[in-house]
């Protein structure tokens, strides 16, 4: 029995990971983004298509992991005063729009088809959500997340999921069900709401701080990512069994870890679970498109679908208007976030178990929604000329604090790096800094220093540490580490960045020859001259006579490690060196 199970399970995932990578590719080849190849492949492979993989809803039910990490990754980049600045949007703009796109929609299905009151508002207001799963990645991967335009869709989306529990709250009240006894009464639910979120915020700041940075201390990075992982379950976990939204259980974790300096460490380690999870989501979703019902009635479904896109694009484009957002802008809102979302498959099963609606009438606007969901790449490319001349590159300066987008970071904060990144200070250039020694860390806090903690070589840290738009990294790490295998994929990663690095020695520093590197310093050369100096001043030499030996010193070191590049060895042009039959001024 086990066998089997090992069997299907490893039969199922290689079906489902082979029809994702063939569907993105070609979907992306295609230029309509990899979320509608997830949603096709689905469609291909679920019961109502070649019946390859059956049991969709244990897997969407995994699969809601990917929106539980993708909230959290998202609450990593809001730390609470940046939550405060938006909340005119979170609760002005985001409830304008649950309550005038679900009132539309809900009366348009009762004109429409005739289903009575309560079962139009059962399924009006699931359909003013919007896909968080699929508009924020697609902000995140445009560079547009900490934009105007990205604020105040992440700011709709926030309040969307807010909602959750009033929604499924109205829902209980409209039910012709009898009472669950064991269901909580919606007061109470919003006494849940507080409580926890108070929990997990006294929990992030007593309990996850502390235990990242006893982590940090030993160096593992496999515990890294466990720890990540369990704070975005426990947290995720602690929700669900209070009745809650486990999305924003994880957010608020997220949030509460937005100042730590592990911030950008726990990205990096999580961002790939959420990738997988959230593809095998879409995949879920598309796996339980029913094809019979669409079949059955294909003008009723294209048609609705088509409507909750119109119908929400224009409300919410009268909505930004009346808030005074640019014409462009609103438009680009009212595309972004025409779709239904992945919270209506839940709540029209609320619905359902309310008897408010019919199981056919659950599957079909679940067909609807996905409709409208496939809709957004097509939709995203026609808005794409608004939201680029919002004006790109324009970031609030709050988020320079976070790391989003200083234009210097610096890996390394020992004796070396310290000294540059004062220097960048001393001119009032927001820097990023970067070290992967947590006391280090906890000193330079206590002098009033950000430093994140990670391993500033890893590409995908420097990434999420907003070294794409970087103006200058400078590499101000120890030892011999830096190596032309670590930095020529940086280089070809950042080619906008003046990458600067500091070398160990002269060998280290011919070893990487070729690369197109801003600028190099050998770790004690620059101190060795100014102690010899020193001495020379203490010999009793005049400073002409000092700095023309320097300049003498400098010019043959020059001359002599550019023979030692040439030839690779180190005896290259030795007679360029004093040596006490070899003084300035005798022969060279």
């Amino acid at each position: 029995m086990n066998d089997s199970h090992t069997a299907l399970l490893l039969r199922d995932g290689v079906l489902l990971l082979g029809a994702a990578i063939v569907s993105v590719l070609i979907f992306r080849r295609l230029g309509l983004g990899a979320v509608l190849g997830y949603l096709v492949a689905g469609a291909l492979l679920g019961p109502q298509g070649f019946a390859l993989v059956g049991d969709a809803e244990s897997k969407l039910g995994i699969a809601e992991l990917g929106i539980v990490l993708l909230l959290f990754l998202v609450g990593l980049e809001l730390n609470p005063a940046r939550l405060w600045r938006l909340k005119r949007d979170i609760f002005g703009f985001g409830l304008a729009q649950v309550l005038l796109c679900g009132a539309g929609l809900s009366l348009a299905i009762y004109l429409l088809t005739g289903f009575s009151p309560a079962a139009s508002l059962a399924l009006g207001l699931p359909l003013a959500l919007s896909s968080t799963a699929q508009v924020l990645p697609m902000l995140q991967s445009a560079g547009r997340m900490n934009t105007p335009l990205g604020e105040r869709a992440f700011s709709i989306l926030l309040f969307q999921d807010l909602s959750i529990v009033p929604l499924i709250t109205v829902i209980a009240a409209l039910s012709r069900a009898p009472v669950d006894p064991a269901a909580p009464p919606g007061w109470l639910l919003g006494v849940y709401t507080v409580a926890a979120i108070v929990g997990l915020v006294l929990a992030g700041r007593y309990i996850m701080n502390p235990l990242f940075r006893l982590i940090g201390g030993l160096g593992e990075r496999e515990l890294f990512v466990a720890a990540g992982l369990f704070t975005v379950l426990a947290s995720a976990a602690v929700m669900e069994w209070l009745h809650l939204s486990t999305a924003l259980g994880a957010f608020i974790a997220g949030m509460m870890l937005a100042d730590s300096p592990y911030r950008h460490e726990l990205e990096a380690d999580v961002e790939p679970f959420r990738t997988i999870l959230l593809g095998l989501f879409f995949i879920a979703v598309g796996m339980m498109l029913d094809l019979h019902v669409v079949a059955a009635r294909p003008a009723f479904v294209i048609g609705m679908a088509l409507l909750v896109v119109v119908v929400k694009a224009a409300l919410i484009y009268g909505i930004a208007r009346a808030f005074r957002i640019a014409n462009r802008q609103a438009l680009a809102l009212g595309l972004l976030l025409s779709q239904g979302g992945e919270f209506g498959f839940v709540l029209f099963a609320q619905a359902e178990g309310a008897r408010l609606i019919a199981p056919e009438a659950a599957s079909l606007f679940g067909a609807i929604v996905t409709l409208s969901m496939a809709t957004t790449p097509f939709l995203m490319k026609l808005a794409r000329p608004y939201y680029q001349s919002v004006g790109p590159g324009a970031r609030d300066d709050l988020d320079r604090p976070d790391g989003n987008s200083a234009p210097a970071i610096v890996v390394g904060y020992g004796r070396f790096g310290q000294t540059v990144a004062q220097m960048l200070m001393a001119k009032s250039v927001p820097v990023t800094i970067i070290d992967r020694d947590a006391e280090q860390i906890d000193v330079s806090t206590d002098f009033g220093t950000k430093v994140y903690y990670g391993d500033g070589l890893r590409l995908d840290l420097l990434r999420l540490a907003g070294a794409g738009e970087a103006r200058a990294i400078v590499f101000c790490v120890d030892g011999d580490g830096l190596t032309a295998e670590v930095l020529d994929p940086l280089l070809r990663a950042f080619p906008q960045a003046a990458v600067l690095a500091r070398v160990y020695d002269r060998r280290s520093l011919i070893r990487l020859d070729g690369l197109d590197l801003a600028g190099t310093t050998r770790e004690v050369f620059e101190s060795a001259v100014c102690m010899g100096r020193q001495a020379l001043g203490a010999m009793g030499f005049a400073d002409e006579e000092i700095a023309t030996v320097e300049q003498e010193y400098r010019a043959r070191d020059g001359r002599r490690l550019e023979a030692q590049s040439r030839s690779g060895d180190l005896r290259s042009a030795m007679e360029t060196m004093f040596s006490p039959d070899r003084a300035l001024g005798g022969k060279a």
